[in-house]
């Protein structure tokens, strides 16, 4: 069956592409926002004759900001199309996850040998905190994952209402 079939998969690549609007329309927000102050600002100090402080610096920050989180948004929503795309053509594996590090992750198969099986050994691709400990609190609970690329993995677990991306370890030399 495929992943895409699970109603829990579809309700959390929804949830997944919710944040990813969040992201993009607050982006979005900060851009016009720095624009409408700084139509303000160039109005008032016209009319007034005076410069307001402060204002150049709060201009470049919010439209800088808002283009970065407008950024990392459309690649949230590019990496969930491809996701979703990926998942209507795999099915769910599962395993028992392992917690080797901040972001380094063993999932061991169901099944796993310890003497003769080797984990599949992956890093999360997500940085942020929240998500790292999220991932981190489901240490030695039973995950699905799924390959959605040669080297990328989508997982989740019961409960957890999201999915985590991770790419497949490199060996340490």
């Amino acid at each position: 069956m495929p992943a895409l079939d699970d109603p829990q998969t579809r309700a959390a690549l929804a949830a997944l592409r919710v944040g990813a609007l969040r992201w993009l329309g607050g982006g979005v927000v900060a851009v016009v926002l720095g624009a409408l102050l700084t139509v303000a600002a160039v109005r008032i100090a016209r009319d007034s004759g005076e410069p307001l402080p402060g204002v150049g610096l709060a201009v470049v920050a919010l439209v800088f900001g808002g283009l970065a989180a407008a950024v990392v948004g459309l690649g949230s929503l590019l990496r969930a199309r491809r996701w979703t795309a990926a998942l209507s053509g795999t099915s769910w594996r599962l395993g028992r996850l392992r917690v080797a590090g901040a972001a380094a992750l063993a999932i061991e198969p169901l099944g796993f040998d310890e003497l003769s099986d080797v984990p599949l050994r992956v890093q999360l691709l997500s940085t942020a905190v929240w998500r790292t400990r999220a991932v981190q609190r489901l240490a030695e609970a039973t995950v699905s994952y799924a390959p959605v690329s040669a080297r990328e993995w989508v997982l989740t677990a019961d409960g957890a209402g999201t999915v985590f991306g991770a790419r497949t370890a490199g060996r340490k030399r």
